[in-house]
C-alpha cells in the first residue's frame, strides 16, 4: 500500500469514527435559539457563538481562537458575534478558510413543527431541528472533518487553516465586509470551503458553481392622507390595498414569469429535472401548476424570480370597513447569475414606478442588495474538491446552480480575489432549510464529513 492511500484510508476511518459525537455536538448547537434579528433574544447569539468556539478550542490545533465582532457601515452598530480561528501554514503549504454560520432562521409557527423546533430529534434517518441543516450542519461538518484529520494525521499537519463562523447569515451578513476587512490577514486562503449549499440529492455530492444574487426592499403604497368609510367613499376613492394588488399583479406575466424589463436571464445549460422531482421536492400539489418558461431547472438557477414575503396590512381578525391609507409590502427578488443586483433593483423601482395605478405615491425603502456568483472551475481546488467527493460519497459529484442566494460570495472575491471558492454544503433537497421541519440526512452528513476531511489531507499533500 502507497503511504498516499495509508493516509487516504487512515482519514477516511477517522471520518467514521468522530460522527456519533459530532452529531451529538449539533444536537447542543440546535439546543441554542441563535436567531439574530433583533426581535428574538441576543444573548443566545452570542452563547452560540461561545459554544463554537469552545469545539474550535478543544481541538488543541489553532494559534488562535477568539469570539470577535465588527462594526456595520454607516452605522453606530456592531454585528453578531463570530468565531475566527487561525493556523499558520508551514512548509509551503496552501491555507484553507473554512466557513458556515450558527445563526438561525426563527422558527415561525411552532404548531407547523412535528416536533419542538429546538429540540433535535431523530426520525427515519434524518435530525430535525432548527439549524439542524442550516448551517450548524455546517459548523459540525468542519469541526468533524477537521477531527478526523487530527485523529488520522496528528496535530503536526502542514495544512494551513482559517475558520470564519459567522454569527449573522440570516439576517443580511450586515457587518462581513467589515469583518473580513478587519482581519483579512488572518482569513487571507488559498481555498475557501463555503459549507452553506446542498447536494443533487441524499446520495450525490454537488459543488455549487453558480448562484443567483438578491434584491430585497420594502415598498409603501400611499393613496389616502387617512383611512375613509369604505360605504361612504368606495367606489370613487382607490384605497392603498386595490393600488397594491393592481401594482403586484404586473410584475409577472401570465405564465407566472418575471415581466420587469431590465432583468435579465443567464443562457446556461442545466441537468434534465422532472415536473415529478420538482413536485416532491418542493411540495406542490398535483392541482397546482409550476410557473415560468424552459426546462424547470434553469427558472431556478438562471432566471430571475421576485416573490412577495411580507405585507403589512389589516388582520383578518381586526377587518373593519374602511378603506386603507397605505400598505407596506416586502418584494423579494432574485437576480440571475451575472446581472448585478443594483441594476436588477433599478429595473424593479422603474417597473413599479411606471405602473403605479391611480397616481398611488410609492416609497422603498430596507434595499438589501447581493450580488451573484460564477465559479470558475479550472483551479486546483476544485479537482481536489470532486475528488474528495467521490470518495466520500462514493459516487461521482456534480456541478450545480443554486437558486437561493449568498450575497457575501462576492465581499469574498472581492476581499481575496486570488483564492478559490468552494461552494459545498450538507443539505439535500427535503432538508426544508428556512421552512417547519428543517431536517438534516444523517447518511448525507457522514459522507459530507469524510468528503471534506479527505480534502484537507489532499490540500495537505499539495505545495503552492
Amino acid at each position: 500500500m502507497t503511504p498516499e492511500l495509508s493516509r487516504r484510508d487512515a482519514v477516511r476511518a477517522a471520518a467514521a469514527s468522530v460522527i456519533p459525537a459530532a452529531l451529538a455536538d449539533l444536537g447542543t448547537l440546535v439546543r441554542i435559539p441563535s436567531v439574530a434579528w433583533p426581535a428574538f433574544d441576543q444573548t443566545q447569539v452570542a452563547r452560540s457563538a461561545e459554544a463554537v468556539a469552545a469545539l474550535f478550542r478543544d481541538l488543541d490545533f489553532f494559534d488562535r481562537v477568539e469570539v470577535a465582532t465588527a462594526a456595520i457601515p454607516g452605522t453606530d452598530e456592531h454585528g453578531q458575534p463570530a468565531v475566527l480561528a487561525t493556523r499558520a501554514a508551514r512548509n509551503g503549504r496552501p491555507t484553507v478558510l473554512l466557513y458556515a454560520h450558527h445563526d438561525v432562521q426563527p422558527a415561525g409557527d411552532e404548531a407547523l413543527w412535528d416536533s419542538p423546533p429546538f429540540e433535535p430529534t431523530v426520525r427515519d434517518g434524518r435530525l430535525y431541528g432548527r439549524g439542524a441543516a442550516d448551517d450548524k450542519a455546517g459548523v459540525m461538518a468542519h469541526v468533524a472533518a477537521l477531527r478526523a484529520v487530527i485523529e488520522a494525521l496528528g496535530r503536526d499537519v502542514d495544512l494551513g487553516v482559517a475558520v470564519f463562523i459567522e454569527g449573522e447569515e440570516e439576517y443580511g451578513s450586515r457587518s462581513f465586509g467589515q469583518f473580513l476587512s478587519d482581519h483579512a490577514d488572518a482569513l487571507r486562503a488559498d481555498a475557501i470551503v463555503v459549507a452553506d449549499s446542498g447536494n443533487w440529492d441524499e446520495r450525490t455530492p454537488a459543488l455549487t458553481v453558480s448562484l443567483r444574487g438578491n434584491a430585497r426592499f420594502t415598498l409603501r403604497v400611499r393613496t389616502l392622507d387617512h383611512a375613509s368609510h369604505s360605504g361612504m367613499f368606495g367606489g370613487a376613492v382607490p384605497d392603498a390595498m386595490l393600488a397594491t394588488v393592481k401594482l403586484l399583479s404586473t410584475l409577472w406575466d401570465d405564465d407566472g414569469a418575471v415581466a420587469v424589463a431590465g432583468m435579465t436571464a443567464r443562457d446556461a445549460a442545466t441537468p434534465d429535472y422532472s415536473e415529478q422531482t420538482l413536485r416532491s421536492e418542493a411540495g406542490l400539489p398535483d392541482g397546482v401548476s409550476p410557473i415560468g418558461r424552459g426546462p424547470i431547472l434553469s427558472r431556478m438557477w438562471n432566471q430571475p424570480s421576485i416573490t412577495i414575503t411580507g405585507i403589512d396590512a389589516t388582520s383578518v381578525a381586526a377587518a373593519s370597513n374602511t378603506l386603507a391609507p397605505e400598505t407596506s409590502v416586502v418584494i423579494s427578488a432574485r437576480v440571475a447569475p451575472g446581472q448585478s443586483a443594483q441594476e436588477a433593483y433599478a429595473a424593479m423601482q422603474a417597473h413599479l414606478r411606471a405602473h403605479a395605478p391611480f397616481g398611488a405615491e410609492l416609497t422603498f425603502s430596507d434595499v438589501d442588495l447581493g450580488d451573484g456568483f460564477l465559479v470558475d472551475t479550472g483551479g486546483w481546488a476544485v479537482a481536489d474538491v470532486r475528488t474528495a467527493f467521490e470518495e466520500g460519497y462514493g459516487v461521482p459529484s456534480v456541478d450545480v446552480g443554486v437558486g437561493g442566494s449568498i450575497p457575501f460570495i462576492a465581499d469574498l472575491v472581492r476581499q481575496f480575489p486570488g483564492a478559490q471558492i468552494l461552494v459545498t454544503g450538507v443539505e439535500d433537497p427535503h432538508s426544508r432549510a428556512h421552512s417547519p421541519n428543517e431536517s438534516l440526512h444523517l447518511d448525507t452528513f457522514r459522507h459530507a464529513v469524510a468528503a471534506e476531511a479527505l480534502l484537507l489531507e489532499s490540500l495537505d499533500a499539495r505545495t503552492v
